[in-house]
């Protein structure tokens, strides 16, 4: 059986049927089934939440709305429904709001915090100052505004009786901005004890002016009040204390618009233009407070009721035909809804719940009815869903993961070796069955130490004994043939010289002899002398080489090489050696040499010793031996003769190769000028 290595898969190999993929599809449908059921699972869930949040949304819609109004119908809900428009002056000037009430009792200290607190009209500054500018929201109460601020202040110096310079006292200075013209007033402090001062209100012409005209006198309307209340607010001699400054200031341009044709027109169409600061100055020009100062909190504006809205909510509030604002709840700017996530929920069934809701509600003011209508849209809590939902996309997404790789992990680390395997196993049965020849199963991108590996190894090792046995087998009749081969190589020679020795025709033995002959060529064509050479056993004993050489020329005449010259030694050469062997080699040696030889020429034989080696030189005059062939003629097969009645030629030189190899002996061949020499070399020890 002759061994051959298969590629796979082989080209005409059979397709292999759906039952030898069956366990491999069933092994992908239950993966695909796993993350279909994973999707399915947070499908599920995903849209339960959004109607959950629907219902949940549509019972607190109208809840939502009821606290939005609640918020403005309060009195810092009404002022900012009163003030919807934000400030138009420019830095460090404060425009004054109008309040939810008529008026503020500026006399009373109690009463005026009382309303600054209610509407939330004050300005908070940093350190905890607080400041106040508002105007009533009763036309008929007088075109004035009222300053309200309190902060923590030190004992103040109060103004002496008819002094004009009032850099050493503590004093307020007022500034008002209208229509392009300033007004100033200055308000020294004029303490009537201890916790109470009054604020008498002088018209200056400069902001920074200290000192007061010569027989200035209060304006009337000016009217201001100083009120230090409370316990020290730090130890030590200064004592300071919540300090609280109520001031009303006359604006003669709010008074002329209570009395313009067709009715009073109230708030002032300009009052967002309108700036006013205030400052409490002390003694060397101290400031104690400055409404200027920069960071100051404003208060609640429309706004900022969009931070109570929900993502999709719509805040419209309206007076009559006017919109007043059109506030929209913002989305979650910390984690931002997925477009993909969004648009997958808006696909999912739709809740009970309309996707559209509207509420309506009203505020009253002072100033008139505001209506109040929240909508909603589910599309924003979808939005909200979506981002959301991304934050959990993450575990989903892991599980997915597992799922893909434990899917890789199988498929290329055993279902696809497997498949591997199997079709390289049915292209070898394919292949067995079609040809004797036994083809190798390649797995060495299969072995491993797992369960698998191990299996492949095994039926590759397997294989392998098995081709291993087929090739022992093959050597071993090759090794008979070769064995029966040289037995009729080595017995045809002196079976030559018996048949010159009985070469009468009439010598009774002569027929025995060629039956004996043909017998072993019938042998000698059967078979190669490589291995029966090779496992051939020879007796090494000393051999007087000289004497050996001098009778192997005197009977080469009788092996059919005639002419065979030898100079004999003067004494006895011993060499390592076995006779009948090493007489074989010699001869095959002077039969090629007698076959190239030209004719009538000698072929002779020198013996020449060098230490401990003996050298015989078998020299033939005749044709070269080309240089690359001096060293393969004496390979089994190798020669440029015809076969002779059948016999191979290329076989002496090796046979003697073979012989001297095993005496430790060597041979070679070297061009002479007028020829060839072979030289045999020997041991002499």
């Amino acid at each position: 059986m002759k061994l051959g290595r298969v590629d796979f898969p082989l080209p005409d190999m059979p397709r292999l049927g759906v039952a030898a993929f069956r366990n491999r599809i069933v092994f992908h449908l239950v993966f695909i089934a796993l993350a279909l059921a994973t999707l399915a699972l947070a499908l599920a869930l995903l849209n339960e939440e959004r109607q959950r949040n629907a219902q949940r949304y549509e019972q607190g819609f109208r809840k939502s709305l009821g606290e939005v109004v609640a918020q403005l119908r309060h009195p810092s809900g009404q002022l900012a429904l009163l003030n919807p428009e934000p400030a138009q002056v420019e830095p460090g000037w404060i425009a004054p709001l109008v309040l939810p009430f008529g008026a503020i009792d500026f006399d009373d200290a109690t009463k005026a915090q009382r309303v600054v607190d209610m509407a939330g009209c004050a300005l908070q500054y940093p350190g905890g100052a607080t400041l106040c500018a508002a105007v009533g929201s009763n036309a008929y109460a007088g075109g004035f505004v009222y300053l309200v601020a309190t902060l923590d202040a030190p004992p103040l110096a109060s103004r002496e009786r008819g002094a004009l310079d009032l850099s050493g006292a503590h004093r307020v200075r007022v500034s008002l901005r209208h229509g392009g013209a300033e007004q100033h007033w200055l308000a020294p402090v004029e303490m009537l004890d201890a916790q109470r001062g009054q604020l008498p209100g002088f018209a200056v012409e400069a902001a920074a002016a200290d000192t007061l005209p010569r027989k200035a006198r209060p304006q009337r309307d000016f009217r201001g009040w100083v009120w230090r209340e409370g316990p020290c607010l730090a130890a030590g001699d200064a004592c300071p204390r919540r300090t609280t400054i109520s001031i009303r200031l006359p604006v003669e341009a709010f008074r002329e618009a209570l009395f313009r044709p067709g009715g009073p027109q109230w708030p002032p169409a300009d009052l967002a233009r309108t700036g006013l600061r205030l400052a409490l100055l002390g003694p060397g020009d101290a400031t104690l407070f400055d409404s200027a100062t920069p960071g100051a909190q404003p208060p609640l504006t429309l706004a900022r009721l969009s931070t109570a809205l929900a993502p999709g909510e719509t805040l419209s509030i309206t007076r009559g035909t006017a919109v007043v604002a059109l506030l929209q709840g913002a989305d979650d700017t910390s984690a931002p809804p997925s477009p993909w996530l969004t648009a997958l929920i808006q696909h999912l069934p739709a809740p009970a719940t309309p996707r559209t809701l509207a509420a309506k509600d009203g505020v009253t003011t002072p100033a008139g009815r505001f209506d109040i209508t929240l909508t909603g849209d589910l599309q924003g809590l979808d939005r909200t869903l979506s981002a959301s939902a991304a934050r959990l996309a993450w575990p989903v997404g892991a599980m997915l993961a597992a799922i893909a790789l434990a899917w890789l992990i199988i498929e290329m680390g055993l279902i696809r070796r497997v498949a591997t395997l199997t079709k390289r196993a049915a292209a070898l049965s394919h292949q067995l069955q079609k040809t004797p020849e036994l083809g190798t199963l390649d797995v060495a991108d299969l072995r491993g130490r797992d369960e698998l590996g191990i299996l492949a190894g095994s039926l590759a090792d397997l294989l392998q004994q098995v081709r291993d046995s087929l090739r022992r087998e093959q050597l071993r009749a090759e090794r008979e043939h070769d064995q029966w081969h040289a037995v009729g190589h080595e017995i045809m020679s002196p079976l030559q010289s018996l048949m010159l020795l009985h070469a009468a025709h009439d010598d009774p033995s002569r027929r025995y002899v060629q039956r004996m002959q043909q017998a072993v060529k019938v042998l000698y064509g059967q078979a190669s002398p490589s291995e029966a050479l090779a496992a051939a056993t020879l007796a090494v004993n000393r051999l007087d080489l000289n004497a050996f050489l001098r009778g192997v020329a005197e009977n080469a005449a009788y092996a059919g090489i005639a002419d065979v010259a030898y100079a004999p030694a003067a004494e006895p050469v011993w060499v390592q050696a076995d006779e009948y062997p090493l007489e074989d080699a010699i001869t095959h040696v002077l039969t090629n040499a007698d076959r190239y030889r030209a004719p009538g020429t000698p072929v002779t034989l020198t013996l020449r010793v060098d230490g401990e080696l003996a050298t015989v030189d078998i020299h033939n005059q005749g044709p070269r031996i080309a240089d690359d062939q001096l060293a393969r003629i004496f390979d089994y097969g190798v020669s440029d003769a015809e076969p002779q009645d059948g016999q191979r030629r290329g076989q002496g030189l090796f046979v003697a190769k073979t012989y001297l190899a095993k005496m430790g002996g060597r041979i070679a061949a070297r061009n002479a000028d007028d020829g060839v020499v072979f030289e045999i070399g020997l041991r002499t020890r």
